[in-house]
């Protein structure tokens, strides 16, 4: 069901009867019975009152193409070509991609209310529940192949991290090599897929996710210390239509330069942010673990491991890391 029918008289939060409803539709009651118990399909908790009629606890926030582009600045709504919102969709990447083979520009956007697969690194589950939390991918072009895109994801960890200080959300902290953390709990993640050519003209899709209301019930499928927008900042953040517009503002100046800055132009931005930085760790790396102290980044976004037998240049990849036990 479009959520432009039903989910917007329910958004307010406030009481509507089954009748009010019906008129305004121009169904009959049975089939509003029949879409409300489709809204509850989509994970949202529907609240029915004798008397009273039906409500979303709280209200939604749905995404709202307008009020993204209004709050956009003049150089970030030059760089964005398509905007589009979709209700339900696999992954934001896996709709990017398949537009990236359709010849879709560089600088469209894919947004959703809801990811039945979400992705995040190493093949993990991305849980991400209906007009609750933000899931984005952008398209960008570059000439320089892989090379060329050396450090790009911790650049945009830094991007985002802006757009949440702007947005008056407390400061939040980078771990490598992808995620956005508040006090040691996971708060967002990047993750970057490449189509083209690996040493030349190749297409990059730069997907974040931004836990920003998780419902417990969701949350129970997370592995991991979790944290949200509403924890953090409370009830008055400023809303997803904010926080998407304002990483807008952030992501798309940042790749529309990145091959002419590099990673060098935002190493000291992610210094300051590292969560680790002088931290015991374990990395995870393929089928053995290395351990040290982690010693920041360099120029070219490799973490800087200091062992036994001195300082390592990692690279990102299929690795994790976390702190030494």
């Amino acid at each position: 069901m479009p959520k432009t029918i039903l989910l917007p008289l329910l958004a307010d939060g406030e009481f509507r009867s089954g009748q009010d409803l019906a008129d305004a539709l121009g169904v009959s009651r049975t089939a509003v019975w029949k879409q409300l118990k489709k809204l509850g399909e989509l994970g949202l908790q529907i609240e029915s009152v004798k008397g009273r009629g039906y409500r979303i606890p709280r209200g939604i926030e749905l995404l709202d193409d307008t009020i993204i582009r209004s709050a956009l600045r003049p150089e970030a709504a030059g760089l964005l070509s398509v905007l589009e919102i979709q209700e339900t969709v696999g992954s934001t990447n896996a709709e990017a991609m398949r537009a990236v083979e359709q010849g879709t520009p560089a600088g469209l956007v894919c947004t959703a209310e809801r990811q039945t697969a979400g992705r995040g690194r190493r093949g993990r589950q991305w849980v991400s529940p209906f007009a609750s939390n933000l899931y984005l991918s952008l398209v960008w072009e570059f000439n320089q192949g892989a090379a060329g895109l050396e450090g790009l994801s911790l650049a945009v960890g830094v991007a985002v991290a802006r757009a949440l200080a702007a947005c008056g959300i407390p400061a939040v902290q980078l771990k490598w090599p992808n995620d956005v953390l508040f006090e040691g709990s996971k708060l967002g993640g990047i993750l970057l897929e490449m189509t083209g050519d690996a040493a030349g003209a190749c297409q990059v899709v730069v997907g974040v996710g931004l836990n920003v209301s998780m419902p417990q019930a969701s949350a129970a499928a997370i592995d991991q210390a979790w944290t949200d927008i509403e924890t953090i900042a409370g009830h008055e953040h400023p809303g997803r239509n904010a926080l998407l517009a304002a990483m807008l503002n952030e992501l798309l100046p940042l790749v529309a330069g990145f091959e002419d800055q590099g990673f060098a132009h935002w190493q000291e931005e992610w210094q300051a942010l590292d969560a680790f930085s002088g931290a015991n760790v374990v990395l995870n790396m393929g089928g053995g673990q290395v351990s040290g102290v982690a010693r920041g980044v360099n120029e070219r976004g490799a973490l800087q491991l200091e062992t036994t037998t001195g300082v390592q240049s990692v690279f990102g990849g299929e690795i994790s890391m976390r702190p030494a036990s």
